[in-house]
């Protein structure tokens, strides 16, 4: 009997010993793979402080500006160094830089100014409404080729140019100093009374739409047009300050096809 309780109280030792090497290993074994697991997890992303482009709008006294490949336009205030209206050309290819703009939140009549002076050149007007929607374009000759998202800002322009949409023919033709028409249905016509400006007006109730291409202070590197879209009877109006119209005609067009215009007449 004594044997068999030595037997015992030994095996039952050795058992405990055991146990307490199993669960040494085991908190080991446990430590080593949670310290692994750790270190295989990947980082969480710390949270960014850069700003997106385009995700402010521009100061009151910065340029707000819209960007294609090979163009840029811009609106900004007096004392900024884009005044008014701008486009340049940032790309030495065959294409044009343009920029194509509605003033006052007025549909009916659209504005384009053409930079045909090449890479590097600023072109624009510093007459502007109190709200302007633009956009950039490349056009090659006549045809556009590529332009951007439309874009608005309002209460950049120190004097913004006033709202005319009640001109109708008739009273361009009493008020101008001089017009042309084509085919009857297209009427430029400008007066310079102190400060420049000019008339694109419908004459006909048609599917055409009427257009006045000019230059102004005779630079030929800058092409302006008013597209008159509102209809029959109506005028669309651009001023230009102390500026002279240099070179105009009257056009027609059938959305972007042309459809009849006159040859350009000096001033």
């Amino acid at each position: 009997m004594t044997l068999g309780r030595i037997f015992i109280a030994v095996a039952a030792v050795a058992a405990l010993a055991l146990g307490t090497d199993v669960a040494a290993n085991a908190a080991t074994n446990t430590a080593t793979n949670t310290a692994a697991t750790t270190a295989a997890e990947p980082r969480q992303p710390v949270a960014e402080t850069r700003v997106t482009p385009g995700a402010y709008e521009s100061a009151p006294d910065e340029p707000a500006c819209v960007r294609i490949r090979g163009a840029e336009a811009c609106v900004g205030p007096d004392g900024s160094d884009r005044p008014g209206i701008t486009v340049e050309d940032t790309a030495g290819d065959r294409l044009h830089a343009a920029v194509e703009y509605y003033q006052h939140g007025y549909l009916g009549t659209e504005y384009v100014i053409h930079n045909l002076a090449g890479k590097g050149q600023v072109r624009g007007s510093r007459e502007i409404g109190k709200v302007v929607t633009f956009r950039v374009a490349l056009y090659r000759g006549d045809r556009l080729v590529k332009h951007g998202r439309w874009k608005t800002v309002q209460n950049i322009a120190k004097y913004p140019t006033k709202r005319d949409t009640r001109i109708t023919p008739a009273a361009a033709r009493a008020r101008a100093k001089v017009c042309t028409t084509t085919r009857g249905a297209a009427m430029t016509c400008f007066a310079e009374r102190g400060s420049a400006y000019v008339l694109a007006c419908d004459v006909r109730a048609d599917k055409y739409q009427a257009r006045a291409e000019y230059f102004v202070g005779g630079d030929p590197t800058t092409r302006f047009e008013i597209r008159q879209l509102a209809g029959t009877d109506t005028c669309g109006k651009a001023e230009h300050g102390e500026l002279a119209i240099s070179m105009y005609r009257a056009a027609l067009f059938d959305g972007r096809h042309r459809v009849a215009d006159q040859l350009y007449r000096y001033n």
